[in-house]
């Protein structure tokens, strides 16, 4: 890490850490430990107040137009996977997004699908948590990297806070060949009680009210920067801290239905979106990271809302699909809602979800192939999967757009 690049009115301190590599011997460097959180607003221009006023306002217009669904809890499964999918490939982490819409989640079939599944079940696992009144705690959140992690060679190392000091990145004109630490372009906080506090006040400022004295967008974007910055575990740290945005939100009343899908616009901006977070550390550029982090908000938030729209748009059109077929069971309307909410599915999951005998609901099914609203992933698996194409395309199509505006 250059330490050179941190100003005086870097918002933490630098500490001083030591190693010894097996090759290159013993080695001394300094690693970034945050100050606490503000009680108050950082200073913004009026540019950044704007930005933050704009994605207040996509924010509203996204859940209203939740709240005015019959059952809008049917879009969280579509957009989770579609987060999961693009929050995953941010990290490094690539599985084709139709691929992703389509696995089967209990048996993923690749390493790369077993993180991003890991990650649907994260978030609702912590989805449901918020829901039913669970507090923000480091118990919480480590329980939920835990989850994270589950299946993957780091899966011992999880569940906790490291024990290990991780550097992060590498600066392009440093000596490949030497100590990590000085090659890094950011050090996070050292393991022990630094991490720990950090932790455990990020999560008390979290906890406490500051309507009135810090915008939800504002609030959101400064918790997601201390949290990257502790980069408290081991791995998952970008995953387990852009969720925390979604969280956030429906933490403090912005949303009442985690639809957000805040992934997309940061994985197709990486370059300038790690520049903000670490220009926030080394001169205290508040200023410059929320308005990024707005505009960001503002633009997922539209994205997400279109794509909802999309969504409920092609299910009145399968329902009318059936209307004008020889088809008349009210459980084939059931069946396309279930669709919607579920990219890919068994008959195993249709004949549980909707209560019908097995022979029924592979009929039903079989009869929504020929009219062209279901197809299967794959006719030769032993386990067939089925999934609405229609459904596959909005969610394939819709956030991309997004992604490249702006």
């Amino acid at each position: 890490m250059d330490l050179e690049q941190f100003a005086n009115s870097a918002p933490g301190s630098l500490v001083p850490i030591f190693g010894a590599d097996p090759a290159l011997g013993e080695w001394s460097h300094k690693a970034f430990v945050p100050d606490p959180l503000p009680d108050s607003t950082p200073e913004l221009s009026n540019a950044t107040y704007m930005a933050v006023a704009e994605a207040r306002a996509a924010l509203a217009a996204l859940d209203s137009t939740a709240r005015q669904l019959p059952d809008p809890t049917l879009l969280r499964q579509p957009t989770l996977r579609r987060e999961a999918q693009s929050t995953s490939e941010l990290e490094g982490t690539y599985a084709p997004l139709a691929e992703v819409l389509t696995a089967d989640e209990d048996a993923p079939a690749s390493a790369e699908l077993v993180e991003i599944l890991n990650y649907v079940r994260m978030a609702t696992f912590g989805f449901d948590g918020v829901v039913a009144g669970w507090p923000l705690t480091e118990g919480f959140l480590s329980e939920l990297q835990g989850l994270l992690m589950l299946g993957t060679p780091l899966e011992s190392e999880s569940g906790h806070l490291r024990r290990g000091q991780v550097v992060i990145g590498r600066r392009a004109e440093a000596d490949a060949s030497g100590f990590p630490a000085h090659a890094a372009r950011f050090v996070p906080t050292p393991p022990g009680l630094a991490l720990e506090t950090g932790v455990r006040d990020l999560v008390d400022w979290l906890r406490a009210d500051h309507r009135a004295q810090i915008d939800p967008v504002v609030l959101a974007a400064m918790s997601h920067y201390q949290f990257e910055t502790l980069h408290p575990y081991r791995d998952g740290n970008g995953r387990l801290g852009r969720y925390l945005v979604v969280i956030t939100f429906m933490l403090t009343g912005v949303l009442s239905e985690p639809t957000l899908t805040v992934s997309p616009w940061f994985e197709a901006r990486r370059a300038e979106y790690y520049d903000r977070l670490f220009a926030v550390s080394s001169r205290g550029d508040w200023d410059g990271f929320v308005r990024f982090f707005a505009a960001g908000i503002r633009q997922s938030a539209e994205s997400t809302r279109r794509q909802m729209l999309g969504l409920v748009a092609v299910q009145t059109e399968l329902n009318e699909r059936v209307r004008q077929s020889p088809l008349r069971a009210g459980t084939a309307h059931s069946l396309i809602d279930f669709a919607i909410g579920n990219p890919s599915f068994t008959v195993g999951r249709v004949q549980a979800e909707l209560g019908l005998s097995y022979p029924r609901a592979n009929k039903l099914i079989s009869q929504l192939v020929d009219l062209g609203v279901l197809d299967v992933v794959n006719p030769d698996a032993y386990k067939r999967r089925f999934f609405a194409p229609d459904v596959i395309r909005v969610l394939i199509n819709s956030p991309r757009a997004a992604e490249t505006a702006g």
